[in-house]
């Protein structure tokens, strides 16, 4: 599904967040080697937090390209493992915060069953054995942050690794792959403010950022989501919607140089 989720927001970007029936069509069933027809990859595209939805028209819509970045659910999501890789490692916490609007408006935290933990993971993160015995089990877990998600963007600091280990993970039970956007607050920090150092650890005293304990999933959920916030104290008047913002914590500086000039001479003929 992952070339199905690249391949449609290319095209539905090309389009301003529009497609036809038929270009939906043909891009969901060229992408896909599942045998199912155009209709049951939509389902399986919307279940898999893929923000995808379907018009009175029946066009096909993308809808982070027409949400404001202010009015869009973030999913902040951090995990600690007792491990780096998933083939050999496991989640052992999930700590998830929803906001909108700058506000958390639900949140989930729960330790993961797990039989084997290292003694310097217990060491970095003060998890013991104990904690783990009785805890939901992997896919009572994951089955619980995917329903948390729905079709919010999936934010994390050094989202490639929270988000890689858990995708693993969703395949390897049975939960299909992530499709929820995807916010990296390094990168979108790199892009707001400067500062010497982005990890969470360094940026929590840098920005004075009330912590309950680091290294803990929570916790640092709620951290990376006021890096999150601050972040958007500075973002360019060109970034309006939730694709906007996307693309723009993933920019390079020629391309952030041509939209403020772009911005400019809106502007200026306005």
């Amino acid at each position: 599904m992952r070339k199905v989720f690249e391949a449609l927001t290319s095209v539905f970007r090309k389009h301003h967040g529009i497609l036809t029936e038929e270009q939906y069509r043909q891009i969901a069933e060229k992408h896909t080697t599942l045998l199912e027809d155009s209709d049951t990859i939509f389902i399986l595209l919307q279940a898999s937090g893929y923000p995808i939805e379907q018009d009175n028209a029946g066009d096909y819509r993308l809808k982070t390209c027409f949400t404001p970045y202010r009015e869009q659910r973030y999913c902040v999501v951090d995990i600690e493992t007792n491990g780096s890789k998933p083939g050999t490692s496991q989640v052992i916490e999930i700590g998830a915060v929803m906001v909108e609007k700058g506000k958390v408006i639900d949140r989930l935290e729960t330790f993961v069953e797990c039989a084997f933990l290292p003694e310097y993971i217990t060491k970095i993160t003060g998890i013991e054995p104990t904690d783990l015995k009785g805890a939901p089990t992997r896919r009572a877990a994951l089955t619980q942050l995917r329903q948390f998600m729905g079709d919010a963007v999936f934010v994390a600091h050094n989202a490639s690794f929270d988000h890689s280990f858990l995708n693993a993970s969703f395949s390897r039970f049975g939960l299909g792959e992530i499709g929820n956007p995807v916010l990296c607050t390094i990168e979108l920090a790199k892009r707001t403010f400067e500062s010497e150092r982005y990890g969470l650890g360094y940026l929590i005293d840098f920005l004075s950022i009330e912590a309950a304990t680091h290294h803990r999933a929570y916790s640092d959920a709620v951290c990376a989501a006021k890096v999150m916030e601050k972040s958007f104290e500075t973002l360019p008047e060109y970034v309006k919607t939730t694709d906007d913002l996307l693309q723009f914590s993933k920019s390079s500086k020629k391309e952030r140089r041509v939209k403020n000039s772009e911005e400019r001479k809106v502007k200026s003929e306005a």
